[in-house]
């Protein structure tokens, strides 16, 4: 069935607004200005200010539903559904989660490329499937175990990957890249715990998607903001590039930014592509399909990909081609993108399980909740 101009429109903004959010936090890493008091220049290596900039991104989303239902509620047959009553509290437990994840994300960004940052995002496909079974007592069917040995096939490729091309890289030092990586890889676990506490305490309130961002996005937002003062006291030496050596100098980020306006718009990018890509997403997902989400996230990793060799943050390493087409094919059988092919086929189709599409369509629906995505 042909699509029609409006989710034409809808898989346009997410693929575009996805892409945009690494390739904004990427571009703000890459700049190197003076901070505060004449010190020297130095990356603009403010990974949770940066955070806290992509939970505003989340928060907007709360307004955006509210300015929704105020519109729905004017019409003469009002048709959105609002949700029912819930405990904000409830998104608290998900809301750390997504706030620890997306930090040491940013930080991961930091030491190595963004191509490599979006494909080992796909390790959430492992810890989600792991956790669902432990705690939600899913049944995993044959291709999506197949799939999650797949993915690990993949991380290990393009993990080789960044091995050899760190070796080679004088901007980058081989350790930086293997922690980065390493890094993701943690965070990916917290993420699929937020994922499996969305699934089990919050999605079974009737929660309205944007309703459900917006919230998370507040308390991420709010308590990230709160820490970053503790943070400009809390040393960590080499490990932070800001001339204090502390965990987070957000008065140095705003010394660089006074010092390079750019770093604003690329800070905007961000803001503004996490709201509107976690409003296609939830809208491809419900228009369309969760699998055409799926699809869609992973064609944003080649425009990612793509636009850094463009404009020259990486080069190219063909091992990263054979990765991302390895994690493809693992996220293709877990998701279930095989069986309208083995259908067709009818020695295979007796492998294909009995697990309902619905209850697949839900988990990666939900699987694809939570940010950032985030960058």
């Amino acid at each position: 069935m042909a699509w029609t101009k409006y989710q034409l429109m809808l898989a346009a903004m997410m693929l575009v607004t996805g892409s945009i959010n690494t390739l904004s936090a990427k571009w703000a890493d890459n700049f190197s200005v003076p901070g505060c008091h004449g010190s020297e220049e130095h990356t603009f290596s403010h990974p949770f200010l940066q955070a806290v900039g992509m939970f505003l991104g989340e928060l907007s989303c709360l307004a955006v539903f509210y300015i929704l239902l105020c519109h729905d509620r004017q019409a003469p047959e009002p048709r959105m559904n609002p949700g029912q009553k819930f405990n904000p509290f409830l998104f608290l437990p998900p809301a750390v989660c997504d706030m620890t994840a997306t930090s040491i994300m940013y930080v991961a960004l930091n030491m190595t490329s963004a191509s490599s940052f979006q494909m080992l995002r796909g390790a959430v496909i492992i810890f989600t499937g792991l956790l669902s079974v432990a705690f939600l007592n899913r049944r995993l069917i044959a291709s999506q175990w197949i799939g999650i040995f797949v993915t690990i096939l993949g991380l290990v490729v393009v993990g080789l990957a960044d091995f050899t091309s760190g070796k080679k890289d004088d901007t980058r030092k081989l350790s930086d890249v293997i922690t980065g990586d390493l890094l993701i890889i943690m965070a990916q676990i917290i993420a699929a715990v937020q994922m499996v506490l969305e699934e089990k305490f919050v999605y079974k309130h009737d929660v309205h998607p944007l309703r459900a961002v917006g919230t998370e996005g507040f308390f991420g937002f709010l308590i990230l903001s709160l820490l970053l003062i503790p943070m400009f006291y809390i040393p960590v030496g080499n490990f932070s590039n800001n001339p204090r050596h502390v965990l987070e100098d957000a008065l140095d980020a705003f010394c660089q930014i006074g010092n390079q306006p750019m770093i604003v718009l690329a800070l905007l990018g961000n803001i503004v592509s996490i709201a509107f890509f976690n409003f296609a997403g939830i809208s491809v997902t419900k228009e369309i399909s969760a699998t055409t989400r799926m699809v869609l996230d992973s064609l944003r990793t080649v425009i990612i990909w793509v636009v850094s060799l463009a404009v020259g943050w990486e080069q190219f390493h063909g091992l990263q081609v054979l990765g991302f087409i390895i994690l493809l094919a693992g996220a293709a059988l877990y998701n279930g993108l095989h069986r309208p092919l083995m259908a067709k086929i009818p020695f295979c189709a007796r492998f294909q399980g009995e697990d309902s599409d619905s209850e697949r369509e839900r988990l990666l629906a939900n699987s694809e909740g939570a940010v950032n995505d985030a960058s």
